[in-house]
């Protein structure tokens, strides 16, 4: 092993500076920042508070360590809904495939994201729910090649669609786009075992 190889991701970094310095990129709408880019391991630093009413299809699994404030994940599974709490200091590792929404209500609470990389071919999606029924109203997949410029086009384009592709196929009630509380005020009136009290 040379030196070159050593330090081919650079030499260490003080986690505490490097919070400080990419303090302003942890913050909505998707508050992440990637560590070390073009590496076999995509490690995020995710901050809230967050915005998000999308489920995340990863095909690999992800290792989560909310190492400041609290956090959660709502999950979407045949028509339910149900969440994981993440206090502060807690890890969790999510399977591949389990549909995710990361919850970040508090403002300055920070986790730790580490995930594989995808290899051509291998597709990510990202699902949007009926918070009445529990019913898959769009996915939409992507070659994810950057975690931090993806997510947002990735958004856009469903929050930017017709009322009519945002359209639940099940019940017909409209998701609410980028309104993100009237959609988890909903959930929560029709799923209020996942309500956030």
């Amino acid at each position: 092993m040379t030196a070159s190889s050593v330090f081919h991701y650079g030499a260490p970094i003080n986690f505490s500076q490097w919070l400080q310095d990419h303090q302003h990129q942890l913050k909505p709408p998707v508050g992440n920042q990637q560590v070390w880019p073009n590496s076999d391991l995509i490690c995020t630093v995710v901050g809230g508070p967050n915005q998000r009413t999308d489920f995340h299809d990863d095909p690999y699994e992800e290792y989560f360590h909310q190492f400041k404030g609290n956090a959660s994940l709502l999950i979407s599974d045949r028509g339910k809904f149900e969440r994981v709490h993440l206090r502060e200091g807690d890890i969790f590792l999510l399977p591949a495939h389990v549909r995710h929404s990361p919850q970040r209500p508090e403002p300055g609470s920070l986790c730790t994201v580490i995930e594989r990389s995808r290899p051509p071919g291998v597709m990510d999606a990202f699902e949007w729910y009926c918070a009445k029924c529990g019913t898959r109203v769009s996915r939409r997949e992507v070659q994810l090649l950057s975690i931090v410029e993806d997510l947002p086009r990735t958004y856009a384009a469903f929050y930017d669609s017709s009322e009519s592709d945002r359209s639940c196929p099940e019940c017909g009630t409209v998701h609410s786009g980028r309104d993100w509380q009237s959609w988890h005020q909903l959930c929560a009136e029709h799923f209020p075992q996942v309500a956030l009290r």
